[in-house]
């Protein structure tokens, strides 16, 4: 994950945002910018409650294969609804004001994951 820290923006709150979505993350703050690591599965379960929740199946498998090459993908999320608990894909950049944290997906088995996260 990562995403960029506005001047206005307190960068424990962001912070805050991905330990929300992604527990169990290994966040890292540089400079203008926070990113986090992690290679859980497990990390992703609230991103898929959320998508079996509110059936978006289609916008999430329509932006993890439209973003996917080789053996990575990725999607935004919106921040500021993170920040709430939230989860909120964005088809855009534009669509997060603050801007977006940027998810990336990495595996040798990346359309299982995919798959996973999209399915049961």
């Amino acid at each position: 994950m990562f995403c960029s820290v506005n001047s206005s923006e307190d960068p424990e709150k962001i912070k805050q945002a991905i330990s929300n979505v992604f527990p169990n993350s290994k966040i890292k703050n540089e400079n203008y910018s926070i990113s986090a690591i992690s290679k859980d599965l497990n990390s992703f379960e609230k991103i898929y409650e959320t998508i079996q929740l509110n059936k978006s199946q289609k916008s999430y498998r329509r932006s993890l294969e439209q973003n996917l090459k080789n053996d990575s993908t990725w999607f935004y999320l919106n921040k500021q609804a993170a920040f709430v608990e939230k989860i909120a894909i964005c088809e855009e950049a534009e669509e997060s004001p603050l801007g977006p944290i940027k998810v990336v997906l990495t595996s040798s088995n990346i359309d299982g994951i995919i798959d996973w996260i999209i399915f049961d």
